[in-house]
């Protein structure tokens, strides 16, 4: 997979401060450079365009063509740089917990780095709620800037959990063990194509960063500052505009949006 990636390509889209070295300063470093500057976004999901996982499709998009896309894509992308520059890296299927009244479907992909013996969990792909460093999974609190994590134990799985209001909220649940890439091409055809599928329902645009982290949903637009949230309506003419100047995302002026329809 390594031996097709332009990894001097992709250092010039998330431009770290240097050359990273396959250590925790480097990884950490990675991480922080891509997750803010990368957007999430399910734009051609919501276009009628297929997602495609390959490494020369996702190098296209979000390297060359300075797209975002979704978790598989992001952390399909981000395993092959990691593994390129030398780390022990696999990558683990999650069942998304955020806002969720019901057992999901395994459709989140995240990936678990061994450095000196020790597991951290690193996910570029998990939008505005997401991590902005990689988390080690010791239970412990870890602050990232206005967000704090941990990664807690609930029998055999691991809990990616954030706090917020004075509680901890569940994020996504997992195993830790690898996946193949035929699991994340199944979960990736029924996100990108099943009728109920929230990224079908909801046109989102996502960029974490230190001081602000900017989701869009639809129309409702808000940059989140730890547990201080400031939102607003987009108007229709205001969208794309938004898109460019807020994510850095640009799509054709007359670009139709199948969750906006009608």
């Amino acid at each position: 997979m390594s031996a097709e990636l332009d990894l001097d390509a992709y250092l010039r889209r998330v431009g770290p401060e240097a050359r990273p070295t396959p250590d925790l300063a480097g990884l950490r470093a990675l991480h922080l450079a891509h997750a803010t500057t990368i957007p999430f976004e399910n734009l051609d999901i919501q276009m009628g365009l297929p997602i495609r996982l390959d490494l020369a499709s996702l190098q296209a998009k979000l390297v060359l063509r300075r797209r975002g896309g979704y978790c598989f894509e992001h952390n399909t992308l981000f395993l092959a740089v990691l593994r390129a520059i030398g780390f022990d890296a696999i990558p683990c299927e999650a069942r998304v917990r955020l806002g969720a009244m019901e057992v999901l479907p395994r459709t989140h992909m995240l990936l678990l780095v061994r450095l000196e013996g020790v597991p951290w969990l690193c996910d570029v792909g998990f939008g505005g709620e997401g991590l902005l460093h990689p988390v080690p999974m010791d239970g412990e609190a870890h602050g990232q800037f206005l967000n704090t994590y941990r990664v807690s134990e609930e029998g055999g799985l691991r809990v990616l959990q954030s706090h917020h209001h004075g509680a901890w909220e569940d994020l996504y649940a997992f195993v830790p063990e690898p996946r193949f890439p035929i699991d994340f091409e199944m979960a990736n055809h029924y996100t990108s194509t099943h009728p109920q599928s929230r990224f079908l329902k909801t046109l989102t645009a996502q960029l974490p960063g230190p001081g602000v982290r900017r989701i869009l949903r639809n129309r409702a637009y808000a940059e989140l500052r730890g547990d201080q949230a400031e939102g607003r309506e987009v108007a229709p003419g205001e969208l794309i505009p938004l898109l460019r100047e807020a994510f850095g995302i640009e799509v054709p002026a007359g670009a139709k949006f199948q969750a906006l329809a009608g």
